[in-house]
C-alpha cells in the first residue's frame, strides 16, 4: 500500500492507565493503519480497549508510547496547543453523549470550532448550511440542545465533527443512545458521508452499525485479535453481511 494512501497510522501504540498503585496495560504494542476512504468498524467484548484506541489515535488521549501518524505527520510528542489545533483543523470526532454545548443554538454549535479556520465568514457559513441541510435539521438551527431530539443532537454533533473538512472522522458508539429508528437515519448518514469518500473510524458494539463498514477489525485485550474486509455497503445484502460479521465475531467469542 502505498503510504500517500494512508490517512492515520500506529506503530507500537501503547495506552496505560495506573490505578490504585496498579498498571492497567489497555493498548499493547498495537499496528494499525486505516486507508484513506474506509469505513473501519472497530468492535471487541467489554474492556478490550476499543474506546481508548480512537482516543488515542485521534489525539483525544496521550499515548503512552508508540507512534501516531495523521497522513505523513507524526502527531505523538506535540505540544497540547499543537495537539489542540490538528485535533481542531485536521480531525472530527462524534461522541455517544454528543457534547453539544447547552447554552449555544445549533448552528453556533456546529460553527465553533471554525474560529481559527482559514475560510471566510461567508464560505463557513454556506458550508455550514450545507451540512445542515444534509443532516435534516437546518429548521432547528437557532434551537437550543435541550429543544431537539436524541437523533437531532446527534446529526448537530455530526455537523460539528465535519465542519472543519477533517481528514479523519472518529464515532465512539455515536447510535449507543438513541433509539433504533433514529439510530438507522445516523447510520445512513455515516454511510452517506463515507460514500462522499470521507474516512470513517467507528467504535460500535452494535452488529447492524457494524454492517456499515468495509472493514472490520476486532481488539481483544488491547491488540487486535482478527480482521474482515468486506465490499462497500449496500442495504440489499445487508442480512448477507450480517451473517458474515455474526461469524467472524463467533469465532472470536465474541
Amino acid at each position: 500500500m502505498e503510504k500517500s494512501n494512508i490517512a492515520l497510522k500506529a506503530e507500537l501504540l501503547c495506552k496505560s492507565f495506573i490505578n490504585g498503585g496498579q498498571v492497567n496495560n489497555v493498548i499493547k504494542n498495537l499496528n494499525i493503519e486505516i486507508k484513506k476512504g474506509d469505513f473501519t468498524i472497530i468492535m471487541g467484548s467489554s474492556g478490550s480497549g476499543k474506546s481508548t484506541l480512537i482516543y488515542s489515535l485521534s489525539g483525544m488521549a496521550t499515548a503512552t508510547s508508540g507512534n501516531v501518524y495523521l497522513g505523513e505527520r507524526e502527531i505523538t510528542g506535540l505540544t497540547e496547543k499543537q495537539m489542540a489545533d490538528i485535533r481542531r483543523e485536521h480531525i472530527g470526532f462524534v461522541f455517544q453523549s454528543m457534547n453539544l454545548i447547552a447554552d449555544l443554538s445549533v448552528y453556533e454549535n456546529v460553527m465553533s470550532p471554525t474560529y481559527k479556520n482559514k475560510k471566510t465568514k461567508e464560505e463557513l457559513a454556506t458550508y455550514a448550511k450545507e451540512l445542515l441541510m444534509q443532516m435534516g435539521i437546518w429548521e432547528q438551527k437557532d434551537k437550543f440542545p435541550n429543544q431537539l431530539s436524541g437523533g437531532e443532537r446527534q446529526r448537530a454533533a455530526i455537523c460539528r465533527a465535519l465542519i472543519n473538512n477533517p481528514a479523519v472522522l472518529f464515532a465512539d458508539e455515536p447510535t449507543g443512545a438513541l433509539n433504533s429508528l433514529n439510530g438507522e437515519q445516523v447510520l445512513d448518514l455515516f454511510t452517506d458521508i463515507n460514500k462522499a469518500k470521507q474516512t470513517v473510524v467507528m467504535v460500535t458494539h452494535n452488529l447492524k452499525a457494524a454492517t456499515r463498514g468495509n472493514r472490520i477489525i476486532f481488539l481483544k485485550d488491547g491488540h487486535i485479535d482478527g480482521e474482515l474486509k468486506l465490499e462497500s455497503f449496500d442495504k440489499s445484502n445487508i442480512m448477507n453481511r450480517e451473517k458474515i460479521i455474526y461469524e467472524f465475531l463467533k469465532k472470536r467469542n465474541w
